[in-house]
């Protein structure tokens, strides 16, 4: 397996969400992340898949929630989001695609 193809497993998608924009002011960008995936792995998949230098990596964990589906009870995923902050001078546009 290539390393682009592993890259691209472990950061899923951008997430875009009101707190998410709050972050990217102070130069942090929110990615959903795979749930076994590490600091280093995600620091070094934004580095290669960017081109921009990583200063920190914060994690978090979403437990998912029990909804009903179709009448029947079930779990959502647990999710698992990086915040990923910048150095200074480096920017990432979530807005476009990847």
């Amino acid at each position: 397996m290539n390393a682009k193809a592993e890259h691209y497993d472990v950061i899923r998608k951008p997430i875009i969400t009101e707190k998410a924009t709050m972050a990217s002011e102070n130069n942090a960008v929110v990615f959903e992340v795979a749930i076994d995936s590490n600091k280093p792995m995600i620091k070094e998949a934004v580095e290669a898949l960017f081109g921009v230098k990583v200063k920190a990596v914060n994690t978090t964990i979403t437990k998912g929630k029990v909804k009903r589906f179709r009448g029947q009870l079930g779990t959502r995923k647990d999710v698992k989001k990086a915040y990923v902050t910048l150095e200074e001078g480096n920017t990432i546009d979530v807005s476009t695609g990847l």
